[in-house]
């Protein structure tokens, strides 16, 4: 199995004010000392935006590229602009996939107003425009159901599943929090799922955020996300059904995550370390 990480697993997150943002050489550091070989790109700037000194940067960590994560505004066609310098640099870099979301275009993940159907129909087509470009970079582009797009709920996946021919990255956390069980999912559109992000959640902080009782950023730093197999995500089957319906890409560890000043400098090497195990305990298993 392709196994990869990512920088939110460290707490490096695109939202404004979410937390302490640690350094890129830490976080590519611990990742290379895990012994992952891979990552995805993290927010923008994060990372290096010149190709060569990107390239640079991770092969100084023996990594390489998956792919990288965008959030945009679908229902505005302007979106496919940043959408093309993305899929250039990732394709530039040896990447494989584009992570696309269906942001709503404010800032943060805990507010998220109705599209009209014309809007919907917009956020089809812009998506359909951003799979040509990527793909003219030789790059696959996912769909990510994700908290505060307006790809989130069960009823939004089904519809888009519909409308559009993109495949899906099935996260794990997001669908479950979303209230989509992402093994039913895989189910019934085995053929859909395109990119795979492992996160396990607390379902009582989950419930919450899916009642708008507690606000998605906040729920993150309470700790929603667990290391894996220590939450109310059935990791094990996920990784056994598409594993035995043959998905052969991707299985990002992707953990999100919330840092403060006070937070233990190791905990998200700590995180992902156990997160290892207990994939590698299933992959024994298969």
């Amino acid at each position: 199995m392709k196994l990869a990480g990512a920088p939110i697993s460290w707490g490096v997150c695109e939202v404004p004010g979410w937390g302490v943002m640690l350094d890129r050489d830490k976080v590519l550091g611990e990742m290379a000392g895990l012994g992952l070989t891979a990552t995805e790109l993290g927010p923008p700037e994060y990372l290096p935006t010149d190709p060569a000194e990107l390239r640079a940067v991770l092969t100084a960590y023996d990594l390489t590229l998956v792919g990288g994560f965008l959030a945009v505004p679908l229902h505005d066609s302007s979106s496919v602009v940043e959408a093309e310098r993305t899929a250039r640099l990732l394709a530039t870099c040896g990447a494989e996939v584009l992570v696309l979301a269906a942001a709503t275009g404010l800032a943060g993940y805990d507010d998220r107003p109705a599209l009209t159907d014309t809007e919907w129909a917009t956020l089809i087509s812009t998506a359909a425009q951003i799979r040509d470009i990527a793909a003219g970079h030789g790059l696959q582009t996912v769909l990510h159901p994700h908290v505060g797009t307006h790809v989130e709920t069960e009823a939004e996946v089904e519809r888009f599943v519909r409308d559009s021919d993109l495949p899906l990255c099935l996260d794990t956390g997001h669908l479950m929090i979303g209230g989509t069980d992402p093994v039913a999912l895989a189910g019934r559109h085995p053929e859909r799922i395109g990119h795979l992000h492992l996160k396990d959640v607390r379902a009582d902080l989950a419930d919450k955020v899916r009642a708008g009782e507690l606000g998605y950023t906040e729920a993150v730093g309470q700790g929603m996300y667990v290391p894996l197999g220590q939450g109310d995500v059935d990791i094990e089957a996920v990784v056994r059904f598409v594993h035995q319906a043959g998905y052969d890409g991707w299985y990002v560890l992707e953990q999100d995550t919330a840092l403060s000043e006070q937070s233990p400098v190791d905990t998200p090497k700590r995180d992902t370390a156990s997160s290892l195990r207990h994939l590698n305990q299933i992959i024994g298993g298969l």
